[in-house]
């Protein structure tokens, strides 16, 4: 790891000048990607700007229609919310099924959206629940925030600072899980809104997409029968050491029946 600049501003703007005024500056959230990117000289940034003294963008806010979360809440504060539990339990099971108590307590929702690793959870809640990505300049809609492998729509010099959730109706998120990671090998949240059902996938694909097919079949009649006549193609899965792609496509189908399942028992 080579030496770089460290700075903990004590306000967004403070933050925000810092990495404008640098051309080789990163955020620094809870770490979880880039400290070990940086030790293994993956990354090189010559300056760091630690978020966690922005006690703004840790806030968390729970109302009949929405859940906003800061970017920088913990994973873990998430899981253990009641006020969320009770308004999207989807959420909060989500955040719970995490990797492990370390990086729940220190990884970030907006260090995993910005970093938006292929088989991360929360890229796949954003596009489920159809949330809303406020930063330091505009409001993105989660189906225009992810464009691909660790790629968001964010600008340089842009920061998320919330991400808003709205209340659907009833929601459910299944995955298979990495037994080591707890990263999503699949993962699929599918959720039924007051404007129709969305099923998200992750971990299957180079980034969180939607299926509209099943969305559709969801739509017309919410259990996890009406995807039974569904071909998932794996045509352009992932293939690594933990599955191939027809593997992925047969995990698809399983994990959306068996979220449309909990959904319902909600």
């Amino acid at each position: 790891m080579q030496a770089f600049d460290y700075h903990r501003p004590q306000s967004l703007s403070e933050a925000l000048e810092l990495k404008r005024s640098s051309t080789d500056a990163k955020w620094l959230a809870g770490g979880m990607t880039l400290l070990p990117a940086m030790k293994l000289r993956l990354a090189a940034p010559r300056r760091l700007i630690d978020l966690a003294g922005l006690d703004e963008l840790k806030r968390v806010s729970v109302d009949k229609r929405r859940v906003v979360l800061g970017s920088m809440a913990a994973h873990g504060v998430v899981a253990r919310s009641r006020e969320i539990r009770d308004s999207i339990p989807a959420l909060t099971a989500l955040a719970g099924g995490i990797a492990d108590p370390l990086v729940r307590n220190r990884g970030t929702v907006g260090g995993s959206i910005a970093n938006n690793d292929p088989a991360a959870d929360y890229p796949a809640a954003l596009l489920g629940l159809s949330a809303t990505v406020r930063t330091s300049r505009r409001e993105l809609g989660a189906d225009e925030f992810f464009t691909g492998m660790f790629a968001t729509a964010l600008e340089e010099d842009e920061l998320v600072q919330t991400v808003t959730f709205p209340k659907p109706e009833r929601a459910a998120y299944m995955k298979f899980a990495n037994p080591g990671s707890r990263y999503a090998i699949v993962g699929v949240f599918v959720a039924q809104t007051g404007s129709g059902v969305r099923v998200a996938v992750t971990g299957a694909g180079m980034c969180a997409y939607r299926i509209s097919e099943m969305e559709q079949a969801l739509g017309e009649r919410f259990d996890p029968a009406a995807l039974d006549e569904i071909d998932v193609s794996a045509a352009t899965l992932n293939v690594d050491i933990h599955a191939d792609a027809d593997y992925r496509a047969h995990l698809i189908k399983v994990m959306a029946r068996r979220a449309t399942a909990a959904a319902l028992a909600q």
